[in-house]
């Protein structure tokens, strides 16, 4: 008797912890950032480039923080991330560009107002605490803090790698499918009820936190405990 019950626990319990564990999760959050000492309500691993954004909205006060991370095109590329507050592609957005100059990551930002136009300028938005790491994998980061409208809950973005940098200027990415297709859509609100909003989860698939996931919990609890108590009843 005492034989079957331990091993019927133990295959019960692991259909308990089958029940109530997260059917997703998000491999971003397993990024190591180089900057360890900063969080973020929200990661993000982004459609295209291999590229993940971890980012905190602070509705209080319309700001924004950071992290972009992607591999550039080679080891002396750039990596950008920017946000287009009338469109929904390249042109007309306000980038954050990073890349290494003289062995040292840099932040500059440019005013992309058309695919030939790629200033080095001021954004239209105020940005502070721009800077740029390397990480050991290859790839880069780029931390960054940037005012947004007060009523705004969502922002058009844009990301980018790209080969290299030529006297001080970027030289033009690629244009595969990946690259054409590094823009989107960052929810920075959700609303949850009328009259109030909340922090944006990531928009990939994640772990539930919400009605849904405690009410599975409730329910395998019930179960787990039903089937225990049968095994207590026939050993």
């Amino acid at each position: 008797m005492g034989s079957l019950f331990c091993p019927s626990l133990i295959v019960f319990f692991s259909l308990w912890l089958t029940l109530i564990s997260p059917s997703h999760s998000i491999d971003c959050s397993s990024l190591k950032l180089p900057g360890g000492i900063r969080h973020y309500s929200n990661c993000t691993e982004l459609p295209t480039l291999n590229s993940t954004l971890h980012f905190t909205y602070n509705a209080t006060n319309s700001s924004l923080f950071i992290a972009f991370s992607a591999a550039p095109s080679n080891d002396d590329g750039w990596i950008a991330w920017a946000v287009n507050p009338t469109a929904t592609g390249m042109a007309g957005s306000q980038a954050l560009l990073a890349f290494k100059n003289k062995g040292s990551m840099v932040v500059k930002t440019y005013n992309i107002s058309s695919y030939r136009s790629i200033v080095e300028g001021k954004l239209s938005f105020d940005v502070w605490d721009l800077e740029a790491e390397a990480t050991n994998d290859g790839k880069m980061v780029i931390y960054g803090s940037l005012k947004v409208g007060g009523s705004v809950e969502k922002l058009n973005q844009v990301w980018q790698v790209g080969p290299g940098v030529s006297d001080g200027h970027p030289m033009k990415h690629e244009f595969g499918k990946a690259n054409l297709g590094s823009w989107g859509e960052l929810k920075l609100v959700e609303k949850v009820s009328s009259g109030s909003s909340s922090p944006a989860p990531s928009p990939v698939p994640h772990n539930d936190s919400g009605d849904g996931s405690r009410a599975r919990e409730i329910y395998a609890g019930f179960w787990i405990l039903a089937l225990v108590s049968w095994l207590v009843s026939v050993l």
